[in-house]
């Protein structure tokens, strides 16, 4: 697989709490000189990258970031206002609580909820497998697909663990053919890149992807 078609798959992500204008700038300007799918960010920098990037660059952001917990409404109003900035993508994560108590019909409408706020932008789901049963991480393919999402994605990073290919596999067997999968967290090496692509995931979520390929070309990748 060449680095191109490696970075094609990536979201390159920069989510720190801490990150300066300084960090987003070079992370969009590597997301143009190496053509990655997206820059995954926080939301408050969304206007601002689109005042200076415009349509030379794919927004990602996240809503209800990182924890979930945050009431519908409020996720709603997450994502119109992150459209109105200027995104394209929306990566939300699931209310983990009604998860863990059994209410996935309550996790199924919020997901469904949001789609229809995002309209034809692009909505991935991140379920958070590492807090997750395999039970609970099939009931949200279903849900997922149910809602008419467009990804599942794994993780966000900020979890106890990030993506492994045996939930990518899990994912596999209980999906919908319209939901594509991110596998985020955790995506160390270009093999792990590599891997999960050749496993059908459609999106890596990783803010070392460039990093990790350079440093292999040096060792002669």
């Amino acid at each position: 697989m060449t680095q191109q078609e490696i970075l094609s798959h990536v979201d390159h992500t920069q989510l720190k709490p801490f990150a300066t204008w300084a960090d987003i700038q070079k992370l969009c300007d590597e997301a143009i000189e190496y053509k990655t799918a997206s820059v995954c960010v926080p939301p408050c920098y969304i206007k601002r990258i689109h005042d200076a990037y415009g349509e030379k660059i794919n927004i990602c952001t996240v809503v209800g970031f990182p924890l979930g917990y945050s009431t519908t409404p409020a996720k709603v109003a997450e994502v119109k206002q992150a459209i109105a900035d200027g995104v394209s993508e929306v990566d939300m994560v699931v209310n983990i609580s009604d998860v863990k108590n059994g209410d996935f019909d309550a996790v199924e409408k919020e997901i469904k909820t949001l789609k229809e706020t995002c309209g034809d932008k692009v909505l991935k789901v991140i379920i958070e497998t590492c807090y997750l049963t395999e039970d609970e991480k099939i009931a949200m393919c279903k849900a997922v697909t149910n809602a008419g999402a467009d990804f599942i994605k794994t993780s966000t990073g900020f979890g106890t663990a990030g993506a492994t290919m045996d939930d990518i596999k899990l994912f596999k067997q209980h999906i919908g053919p319209n939901v594509k999968m991110k596998a985020a967290g955790g995506v160390k090496t270009v093999s792990d890149m590599e891997n999960f692509i050749n496993e059908g995931c459609e999106r890596i979520g990783t803010s070392s992807a460039i990093n990790m390929l350079q440093n292999k070309e040096v060792t002669g990748y």
